[in-house]
C-alpha cells in the first residue's frame, strides 16, 4: 500500500493531536524518537509544540493511509544559518507502530529525499540513537554513516548508546 503524502500540512488542533499520539505510540514500542518508554501524551505534547512552533521555517512531511488515517510523519529542520543552508536535517522519522512493516518508512524516506531535490539541496542529514539496528534501515535507503560519539545518549544508568550521524548525498 502507498501512502499519501502531505508536505506542510494545515496544522489544526486535531493534526497536532494525531501527531502527539502517533509519537507517544512510537515512543512506547520502543521507538528512538526522544523519549524512553514508558512516556504519557503529556510529555510527548510539550516537546511536540516546541516543534510545532518552528514549523515554517522548518517543515513537516506527513504520510497518510488511503483511509485518512496518520501513519508516517518527520520534521525538515532548516539549519538557520547560511553556511548550512545546502542542506537540512530530518528529525523525528516516524511511523506508526500499527503500520510498520509495510515498508512506510522507506515510502518516507523516499518522499523526504524527492522534496530536497525538488528544493535543490545537496544533502540530507539525521541522527539516530544507537543501539537499534537503525544503521541498516537508513542504509537501505542510501544514507550512509558519517559520525559516532559514544555513550552519548543516556537512556538509562548504565545503559548509554551512541549518537550516530547518517548522511544522503544528494549531489550525485
Amino acid at each position: 500500500m502507498t501512502l499519501r503524502f502531505v508536505l506542510d500540512p494545515d496544522l489544526t488542533p486535531e493534526l497536532r493531536e494525531e501527531i502527539v499520539v502517533l509519537w507517544t505510540a512510537v515512543s512506547n514500542a520502543g521507538g528512538a524518537v526522544g523519549f524512553v518508554p514508558p512516556v504519557q501524551v503529556a510529555e510527548v505534547r510539550a516537546v511536540a509544540e516546541r516543534h510545532f512552533a518552528d514549523l515554517g521555517t522548518d517543515r513537516l512531511l506527513a504520510g497518510y493511509q488511503p483511509d485518512g488515517r496518520l501513519a508516517a510523519v518527520l520534521f525538515v529542520e532548516d539549519m538557520r544559518f547560511g553556511l548550512m543552508d545546502h542542506w537540512r536535517m530530518l528529525k523525528r522519522v516516524m511511523v506508526h507502530p500499527d503500520f510498520q512493516g509495510r515498508g512506510y518508512g522507506a515510502q518516507l524516506l523516499a518522499e523526504a529525499e524527492r522534496v530536497a531535490r525538488g528544493w535543490g539541496l545537496d544533502g540530507l542529514r539525521l541522527t539516530l540513537r544507537g543501539g537499534h539496528g537503525l544503521e541498516t534501515f537508513y542504509g537501505r535507503s542510501g544514507y550512509v554513516e558519517v559520525g559516532r560519539v559514544p555513550g552519548a545518549i543516556r537512556v538509562a544508568p548504565g545503559d548509554d548508546r551512541d549518537d550516530v550521524t547518517m548522511w544522503l548525498d544528494l549531489r550525485a
